[in-house]
């Protein structure tokens, strides 16, 4: 935590002497244009007048070319700003030349003003993370016994604590690390990790994870990740390490700024000499005179072809994109993916945990001779010692079953069939069709998707009950989302039954489904998708959580975990991150991606279109430094102020999506 407070303090400090500086330069150059207009000075004397507010104002961007110069870096924005102003101080000193000094100071004054845009737009789209990073915990309380094997509390750092320990966190703490509530009840804000508003109820055997703040009740937590493992620390690692990560216009730019640069240099000597060397050799001009107009258009040309709005404002755009997503849960790993999810053309998703819950629950039930409880009843009392899904589903369907003292005995489990066990004196017995033909029972067949659990009772047939996997609340409204962000088609792929993935499906509007799928059979179907569309632009981006989706999701595009309750596979996997599980992040994460594609776009074509006019202006002696100064300083804010709109995409996201 202390680097990232002395990050923001040396943040601050910064723009801080950056104001200052711009200032005592404005102040200064007041001062020297007084002198200049109401005294007559020499060339010589006029320089001493500027100077000091020239090195004022530029001494740093000096110091940065000299530094470029002794490490080989010659041709940057630092080393173009010095050549230029340099020129411009000394162009007065050429016959028949008007002195140029106010300009040269006017040029390294703008583009302080420019650095201070810059400092303070990063600034802006950096607060997303460092609003992390205060989230981070710094210490955990830990359960341990003393000397005298009395139980008592430390307090150490996250880091310090194993796996299996107990930690204590009490209302208004954050939660250190991710662990499995042992003793409590409380509330959580979860919003640092998710982006939810409303507060999350947690109870004992719930899983929390690292980053919340407990709001209510004091909890104790068996610890089940090491502080380096956990949740919390994973994000940040992954939102600090997105900015390694170049989209294709971050690296066009680079590669654009190296070749650029030189050749700009090159450009502006020639006009410096070139035609003063026709003009003299034709006789239209004596050399020295024509040297004179020609530098200045020389120097005209370096002070409007400095890169500054293009290597500043692109970059910038994708680290604001990604910051302003990341407040909102939704963890884009580097300005690459970007690129990518804003082509996203067709999105296959993993059924279970993905679009559904994960979870079975009851969802109907047909009871014979038994009522709709009795029937609950008895087939919970019969699961109550069973560790399968479907067990528990039934006994959640029926929260009385381990308090109202009925007996349960004989409890038998046939594999392959289910579960036999004398309940209250009854035989009864709870599996699929399978155990009825065993037991002669006629069972009834039912339409409901799902999984049907029969139930015969002393060789009667009783009924039956469905469990399913629920389709979870936002499933319906990130597919139509996605359709409004123009993706064309959405598939879904899943190990289930064929009869549950296609009830899915249809639910949801799916286009294409595959059911009864191994993990193998996924990435060979991944496989022929990425054959069928290797020559469309459109991208294909694979949305899941399970251990099983890891080497889709690295096959994909772009891959996309659920990262709240996903797998660590899942997440490493992964391209992009859903903290809340929540599908319909999906379409607000590409529409993100477009808009922040879109404002780079601009950026890049503001700033060449104009750089481009005010180039041929110089070159043909129309422009002033003035227009020079708006070309490259100007340009330079206007493209950050621009850039800055990135971080307001998540709403117009939302409001689109």
């Amino acid at each position: 935590m202390a680097n990232e407070h002395t990050h923001e303090h040396e943040h601050e400090h910064s723009l801080r002497h950056q104001l200052a500086v711009i200032g005592g330069t404005a102040v200064l150059l007041a001062a020297a244009m007084a002198v200049e207009h109401h005294t007559t000075l020499s060339t010589w004397q006029l320089l001493l007048v500027y100077l000091l507010p020239y090195l004022l104002a530029g001494h740093e961007t000096l110091e940065e070319a000299f530094e470029g110069i002794v490490h080989g870096d010659w041709f940057n924005e630092h080393f173009l700003m010095t050549v230029a102003t340099a020129g411009a101080l000394a162009i007065g000193f050429l016959p028949g030349a008007e002195p140029q000094m106010a300009e040269a100071v006017f040029v390294m004054l703008f583009f302080q003003v420019g650095e201070l845009f810059e400092g303070y737009a990063e600034g802006k789209s950096r607060q997303g993370i460092a609003h992390l990073m205060e989230m981070r915990p710094d210490t955990a309380t830990i359960e341990e016994k003393d000397g005298e094997g009395r139980p008592c509390e430390k307090t150490v750092s996250p880091d310090m604590v194993a796996v299996g320990q107990t930690v204590v966190v009490r209302p208004g703490e954050k939660v250190p690390l991710d662990g499995v509530i042992t003793d409590g009840s409380t509330t959580l804000n979860t919003m640092a990790l998710t982006g939810e508003s409303m507060p999350r109820q947690a109870d004992e055997g719930d899983e929390v994870l690292s980053g919340c703040i407990n709001l209510t009740g004091v909890i104790r937590l068996r610890v089940t990740k090491v502080f380096g493992e956990s949740t919390f620390s994973k994000i940040i690692h992954l939102v600090e390490d997105a900015g390694e990560h170049k989209s294709k216009s971050e690296a066009f730019i680079t590669r654009f700024a190296r070749i650029y640069t030189p050749v700009v240099v090159v450009l502006a000597l020639l006009i410096a000499i070139i035609p003063p060397v026709v003009a003299s050799l034709t006789g239209q001009q004596p050399f020295s005179m024509a040297f004179t107009t020609w530098a200045y258009r020389a120097l005209l040309f370096l002070v409007v072809s400095c890169p500054c709005a293009l290597v500043i404002s692109v970059p910038l755009t994708f680290f604001g994109g990604i910051g302003g997503a990341s407040r909102h849960g939704i963890l884009i790993k580097g300005a690459n993916y970007i690129d990518v999810l804003a082509q996203t053309g067709t999105v296959v998703f993993d059924k279970t945990g993905t679009l559904t819950e994960g979870q079975f629950a009851v969802s109907a039930v047909h009871p014979e001779s038994y009522d709709e409880r009795q029937l609950l009843h008895l087939a919970a009392h019969v699961e109550h010692f069973s560790q399968h899904p479907i067990g528990a589903a039934l006994r959640a369907a029926f929260p009385e079953e381990g308090t109202d003292g009925c007996e349960v005995s004989q409890v038998e489990e046939v594999a392959g069939r289910g579960i036999r066990a004398c309940v209250g004196g009854k035989t009864v017995c709870v599996g699929n069709t399978k155990m009825m033909d065993d037991i002669g029972v006629r069972w009834h067949d039912c339409t409901h998707s799902g999984t049907i659990i029969h139930v015969a009772i002393d060789g009667i047939y009783a009924g039956h009950i469905v469990i399913n996997d629920r389709i979870k609340d936002d499933s319906l409204e990130a597919i139509n989302g996605l359709r409004r962000q123009g993706v064309s088609r959405t598939v879904m792929l899943s190990g289930d039954r064929q009869e549950v993935v296609q009830h899915v499906a249809t639910q949801l509007g799916i286009d294409t489904w595959q059911a009864e799928l191994l993990p193998a059979g996924k990435v060979e179907y991944m496989k022929q998708l990425k054959s069928q569309t290797s020559n469309l632009k459109s991208q294909i981006a694979f949305v899941g959580d399970g251990i099983n989706d890891a080497p889709v999701l690295a096959l994909a595009d772009v891959g996309i975990a659920m990262g709240a309750m996903g797998s660590d596979a899942a997440i490493d996997a992964a391209d992009v991150v859903l903290m809340d599980d929540r599908p319909s992040r999906l379409p607000m994460a590409i529409a993100i991606a477009r808009r922040t594609l879109h404002i780079a776009r601009q950026n890049i074509a503001l700033a060449i279109g104009i750089k481009v006019a005010v180039l041929l202006l110089a070159v043909m002696g129309l422009a002033t430094m003035w227009m020079a100064v708006f070309a490259d300083v100007g340009v330079t804010v206007l493209a950050v102020f621009n850039a800055m709109r990135a971080l307001s995409t998540v709403s117009a996201a939302e409001g689109r999506a």
